[in-house]
């Protein structure tokens, strides 16, 4: 369940007991609270690593931007809904 609203202007921060790993170019992460594995990809291991600095979602789409052809708006929904997901799996939450 959700308590908040994942807006551009949230701040997103990672929660403990989650570890992550590369392989071949796509992050795949092990929650040991949930003992469960998810497939983060290239680009969701992208955003994951820009949670590092706490910054928030607006944040993280413009360094997608910069590093990705994308439309913005298109960039922007995807994100949120990434992020939305993380957030029903407590895997982060919204500062």
């Amino acid at each position: 369940m959700i308590t908040n609203q994942v807006l551009l202007s949230s701040v997103v921060e990672k929660t403990e007991g989650n570890i992550v790993s590369d392989m071949n170019g796509e992050k795949v992460m092990l929650s040991i609270e949930k003992g469960k594995y998810y497939n983060l990809g290239e680009i969701g291991g992208d955003i994951w690593g820009y949670i590092d600095s706490k910054r928030s979602i607006l944040d993280i789409v413009t360094e997608l931007l910069i590093s990705y052809e994308i439309d913005q708006s298109q960039c922007e929904e995807q994100v949120l809904n990434f992020i939305n997901s993380l957030v029903e799996e407590g895997l982060v939450v919204l500062k």
